[in-house]
């Protein structure tokens, strides 16, 4: 019998049992779908976590109060202490530092802002004009120079912000309240809804001086650093941490991290998540498999007076083994396609529900669905086909 012959004879066979077809095929699919959406789960993760950290900006050095231990916490911290706050002073510090392209202290907090004869409860940041460029923050309208000599100071209104204090798109020039604070609205950022966290469409930012001032505080919420280029990071971040140290009476009492170092850990993560899903998945596989073997061990009992028929015509015990094999490869390339497709488009249906996240299944997902659906499909034949290749044609033909 050749290959040709057993193709078109196992094909004929998997057309004639249709029920069985459809439940191996159907097992298959499954298993395949299941590998597809849950790596397009993990990758989507992946990719929304690494979007996310690089809107925060490019070759960013960030530099908190504290120095963290490898318990977690801060020392002293057991025992009552705090750790020694950053100032403005030590954040000018490190303007002349080599590899400093440009830095932005930053405070953080909330307060009632009212204009337009609205009141509502916002996030205020305090910063300086140099936060727009390391954040890659633009103004749809205006300009915001942090100059604190004005009174009332600037303040620079997210979209969502503006629109809901003054809906008739005259927020430009405006005078608001900001806590017991007067502010006029300078400039109007431009849409870019969620980031890491909070929804910069509704925030509100003002000259980092006025935000300790209103927030009653001299320590700063973080420092953020752009280097001049990659290779300037760890050279940067090296050069921060002494500097702070020299400041801080030889104490190294901050945390200086860099975007790339957070990034990467993330990265590792999440793509280790991405293999263990894929890994649960694929014990559908297995279970595909198993109903792959039980169905065809009953095809063998069903089939004894075919297989005798086909004995006493001259086909070998390599030609039966090939046939049932075949028969496999029909269901296991079937139910691939099947699986993919059902799994494209669940992956899609992700991405319909859950915009924000970018559930795209990784390159090598669709193939190690498939290979695992074929593999697994052939091992699971191998019992049953051993089993028919050993009938005796004349006992597999006085059955009935």
């Amino acid at each position: 019998m050749t290959i040709k012959d057993a193709l078109r004879l196992s094909f004929h066979t998997v057309v004639s049992y249709r029920l069985r077809a459809l439940l191996i095929l159907l097992a298959m699919a499954l298993g395949v779908a299941a590998v597809v959406v849950l790596t397009s789960l993990g990758e989507g993760a992946r990719r929304f976590v690494v979007g996310q950290f690089s809107s925060l900006g490019t070759n960013l050095v960030i530099v908190f109060p504290g120095r963290a231990e490898t318990t977690g916490g801060f020392p002293g911290s057991l025992i009552g202490e705090t750790p020694r706050d950053l100032t403005l002073d030590d954040a000018a510090s490190l303007a002349t530092i080599h590899g400093v392209r440009r830095y932005a202290p930053l405070n953080v907090g909330a307060s009632e802002l009212s204009g337009g004869g609205r009141l509502r409860e916002i996030t205020v940041l305090g910063s300086t004009a140099d936060f727009f460029q390391i954040r890659h923050m633009s103004l749809a309208q205006g300009r915001f120079t942090a100059d604190s000599g004005p009174n009332p100071a600037e303040i620079v209104l997210g979209t969502a912000l503006a629109r809901e204090l003054f809906p008739l798109g005259n927020a430009l020039g405006q005078r608001v309240r900001l806590g017991d604070r007067r502010f006029r609205v300078a400039g109007i950022l431009v849409p870019q809804g969620e980031s890491m966290g909070f929804n910069t469409d509704e925030i509100a930012i003002i000259p980092v001086d006025h935000a300790q001032a209103l927030f009653n505080t001299q320590s700063l919420f973080r420092i953020l650093i752009e280097a001049e280029n990659r290779a300037a990071i760890e050279p940067t971040k090296a050069a921060v941490r002494k500097a702070l140290t020299l400041r801080h009476d030889g104490e190294e009492d901050v945390t200086v991290i860099t975007q790339d170092a957070v990034l990467a850990t993330f990265d590792r993560i999440l793509s280790a998540l991405t293999f263990a899903v894929a890994g649960i998945a694929a014990i559908s596989l297995a279970v595909a498999g198993i109903l792959v073997m039980n169905v065809m061990l009953v095809a063998v009992s069903q089939r004894t007076s075919e297989i005798g028929l086909l004995k006493a015509l001259g086909a070998t015990r390599q030609d039966i083994k090939r046939l049932f094999l075949m028969e496999t490869l029909w269901l296991s390339l079937a139910g691939a396609a099947a699986g993919m497709a059902l799994g494209y488009a669940g992956a899609m249906l992700l991405r319909l529900a859950y915009p924000q996240l970018p559930a795209y299944p990784p390159h090598w997902a669709g193939l190690a669905a498939i290979v695992t659906a074929f593999v697994t499909g052939i091992i699971a034949s191998l019992m049953p086909a051993s089993r028919a290749s050993k009938l005796d044609p004349v006992l597999a033909l006085s059955r009935k």
